[in-house]
Order: C-alpha cells, then structure tokens, then sequence
C-alpha cells in the first residue's frame, strides 16, 4: 500500500482496482509516484490524438507540478494542443462516428472538418488560424539564418502571446503552454508527418520559406543525448509512455545508442509504462513488450515495467490524478 496522499480517486483506485489491467494501472501509479518521490525524473511519451482527447487537463498539471521532467510527442500531438487551445468552440463532436457512412464522411471534409475519432477539427478556426503565424516565425528565423527546432516556433508563438486573443479554453489546461513556460525539453521525431510539417513543406516546395530554417529528427536525437546524460544521475530515468510508434521508439533508443554506439556508460531507463490498446501480436507495435526491450539494452532486469492494456484517454487522465493526488 502506498503512503502518498491519497484524493479522492486515488482513494477510489486503491479500493477497486485490484485484478487484471485495474491492477496494472494502480501498481504503474505507485510506482510512478515511488519514482518521483526518490527524486528521479520522467520523460511521458504522445502518440494517438492524446490533444485532441484534451489530454491538457491533466498533463498541463503534472508539469507544472514538476512531475514530467521531459515529453516525446507526434507532430500532430504538438500541433493540435493549439489547435484546442485557439478553436476549441469550433470543434464538433460526433459520437457516432462508427456508424458514419462513406457519404457522411464526404459531407464532413466538404465542411473543412477533419475527423479524428470522435471529434472533428476545424480546419479554418484551427488549422489555417494558426498557419500565418507560425509561417511568420519560420521568415523570421530565416532573415536571421537561423535553423530551429519544430516545437521552439510553437513555443515562441505561446510565449508572446501571438495567438492569445483567439484563446478558447484556459491557457493552464494546455500541455503546450505548461511545457513553454516551464521550457521544458521536448522531441519531436517524425515533426514532418503532421499538418504543420507538410503545410512547411509546401512553403519550402513553393519557395516561399527556406528548408535550413528547421531541423529535424537528427538534431532531435542529439538533444536528446544531451539531456539523458545531463539528467540520469545514477539511476536512470523513468519512461511514461502513451500509444506505440514513434513517440516511444524513437526516444528509448537513445540508451542504447549512447552505450553501444559511443561506449558511454549510463544507467537504462529507471521504470516503464507503456499504455496501449493493442494486443501483443507479430506485426502489432505492443509485440515490443518491456522485457524484450532488456534485449536491446533499453530496459535493465530490475526496471518497474507495467504494460495498460486499454485506452489512453481513460488511463492516463486515472494516474495523473492519482500521482497528483487529486
């Protein structure tokens, strides 16, 4: 039982969450709480729509409670936290969204909604509201031959306020907005495969920005060097990680890359949660399952590992209310 402060959730999953991936959701919660409290930190991982399942509610607290020391997210990730934070009015939520037909489907791009899941996103209100802004500070970097990281333009756009009087929810319940106040680190891998990167892609194909202005996964992945071997101590860091693909790939790689590939000698990642509704099948991203990854130099025979078979948006909002003792 542990002896952190326990809410009223946290009470409530102490009560019930006793078997099966109940079980594994309560143990992965205490640990990170064991973790935290020994003075360790945590990097959280985005993959999915977790932005656009306003993930922010809870995730904008634990960073600025100092409980997420770092975030590997998707471009889209990183992108539509604004988007929510500048068009949320607009955004339509279509709770049969398994039952559309392919008819349908059509009448919502005719309307500029694109659909994720659930929720469709205003292209006009969201995309394109913040596309002349964030092209401003891509010319900006480029008359100061300047090569930047994806998400230090976004950071730039929330921290001046440049987008503030289209502000449609609090600003305390962005993610985003908590990371750039806190400049917390942030990786990006993949940046281009997102709305914004392909709309950057097109200004560069048109001529009308510079490609130099912006780096890309590389430059990421020496970041990320950089502050593992800045930030591990003696015991390594812990690994909170939402969804599969590239959000928990990329940023993982760097233990063994760092020990392997340069002979440095750093501690593996201290403890893993990955949170996943896929089953663990050949060809499934969850067919990397954590004690696999002992194999490949990422994960150590004594790091707390916790696999969540369910959906992020209803596990993830359950442990950082728990950590945060709400």
């Amino acid at each position: 039982m542990t002896t952190h402060a326990l809410g009223p959730i946290g009470r409530f999953v102490e009560h019930h969450y006793r078997h099966f991936n109940a079980a594994a959701l309560r143990d992965a919660a205490r640990a990170y709480v064991a973790h935290i409290d020994s003075g360790k930190k945590m990097m959280v991982t985005l993959a999915g729509a977790m932005s656009s399942g306003e993930l922010g509610l809870t995730l904008a607290e634990m960073i600025r409670a100092g409980k997420v020391h770092a975030i590997t997210c998707t471009g889209a990730n990183l992108e539509e936290d604004v988007y929510n934070l500048v068009a949320h009015d607009h955004y339509e939520r279509i709770p049969n969204y398994r039952n559309l037909s392919d008819a349908e489907e059509e009448a919502l791009l005719a309307r500029h909604l694109n659909r994720v899941t659930d929720t469709a996103i205003p292209e006009q209100e969201a995309i394109r509201r913040i596309e002349h802004a964030i092209i401003s500070k891509w010319k900006e970097a480029e008359g100061l031959n300047e090569g930047r990281l994806p998400h230090e333009f976004f950071y730039d756009l929330l921290r001046e306020g440049t987008l503030a009087h289209h502000y449609q929810i609090d600003p305390k319940d962005s993610w985003l907005m908590a990371a750039a106040e806190r400049d917390l680190p942030l990786f990006v891998p993949g940046w281009e495969d997102s709305t914004t990167g392909n709309i950057f892609a097109g200004r560069v194909i048109e001529g009308a920005v510079a490609r130099s202005v912006m780096k890309g996964g590389i430059d990421y992945m020496l970041s990320l060097a950089r502050w593992y071997q800045a930030a591990c101590g003696d015991e390594g860091i812990g690994f909170f990680q939402v969804g599969g693909g590239i959000a928990g790939d990329f940023p993982i790689c760097v233990v063994p890359m760092l020990e392997q590939d340069l002979g440095k000698t750093v501690p593996k990642w201290s403890y893993f949660c990955q949170i996943s509704d896929s089953t663990t099948s050949y060809g499934s991203y969850s067919g990397a399952v954590p004690n696999e990854k002992i194999t490949w130099g990422k994960l150590s025979s004594d790091t707390p590992r916790f696999i969540v078979e369910s959906d992020a948006t209803i596990v993830a909002p359950l442990v950082f209310s728990y950590v945060l003792g709400h």
